[in-house]
């Protein structure tokens, strides 16, 4: 009877062991966090979150969305895409992921790249970040002046952008946080998007640790000085220096932003 009751009581313990190792939170995927930092990029803290704010002033620096090489694939990655322009050189300074996209790459909203649409507006309704309503666009016009803009209000302006990229949600709309954003809502990932302090000024960032809107939405308008800024994405977030991905992880990408030194004028 005792070795029976034994038994009982080692097999129930296994069972419950069993129990908490099933239903354990999943581990969280490896972070890079070396690799130097390039030259528009600092390191830069907001309430107890690091993160990486690089500002880019576009009178010094080239700033474009790329998503798909001569041959038409999408790069599919920060590295290959890295490799892939400094092999028709035209090096970049860093890349960032720059909006969310299908299973096979596409993008989920609009693409505007060299002046050409290669996705359209996307203007539905539907579940996940992109259609957390505002959502929105960042764009580089062609006269070399940048803007982040709510959804419906690039669709009725339809500026002349050289490059852009919708995403979603918005962050801040004209110092205003995003009206579903809780304070310090529960949801936390490593997170980046971009804003734009003035159409000379383009602010990117992406948080080191795991953070939650509210406070990236915080970051930008408080800490950054950006009257309206755009979420790119969460959990697939990273950024490379030219030679290889230094915040974030290996993740694949679709539409990506990039930084170059800007081209002299020829005389």
């Amino acid at each position: 009877m005792i070795k029976r009751r034994h038994i009982a009581a080692i097999l129930i313990g296994a069972l419950a062991l069993a129990v908490v190792w099933w239903f354990r939170p999943p581990a969280p995927p490896p972070v890079i966090v070396g690799g130097e930092l390039p030259a528009p990029c600092r390191d830069f803290n907001f309430e107890a979150v690091p993160y990486v704010v690089c500002e880019i002033d576009l009178r010094g620096y080239d700033v474009g969305v790329f998503h798909a090489g001569a041959d038409g694939k999408a790069y599919g990655s920060l590295e290959k895409f890295d490799k892939a322009m400094a092999g028709e050189g035209r090096p970049v300074l860093l890349a960032m992921n720059a909006g969310m996209y299908h299973e096979d790459l596409s993008p989920v909203g609009l693409l505007v790249e060299e002046g050409h649409e290669l996705a359209p507006l996307n203007l539905a309704d539907g579940e996940g970040n992109f259609f957390l309503k505002p959502n929105g666009v960042f764009l580089v016009r062609k006269d070399g002046k940048a803007a982040v803009m709510e959804t419906n209000a690039y669709a009725t302006a339809r500026p002349d952008a050289a490059f852009a990229t919708q995403s979603g949600p918005m962050l801040v709309i004209d110092g205003r946080l995003h009206p579903r954003f809780e304070e310090n809502g529960v949801s936390r990932y490593i997170r980046n998007g971009v804003g734009v302090r003035d159409t000379d000024t383009v602010v990117l960032a992406i948080s080191r640790s795991q953070v939650s809107f509210g406070s990236f939405a915080r970051l930008f308008r408080d800490a950054l000085h950006c009257p309206n800024a755009l979420f790119f994405d969460g959990v697939v977030s990273a950024l490379s220096n030219g030679d290889g991905t230094i915040v974030g992880g290996k993740y694949p990408a679709g539409p990506i932003i990039a930084v170059s030194a800007k081209k002299p004028v020829s005389e």
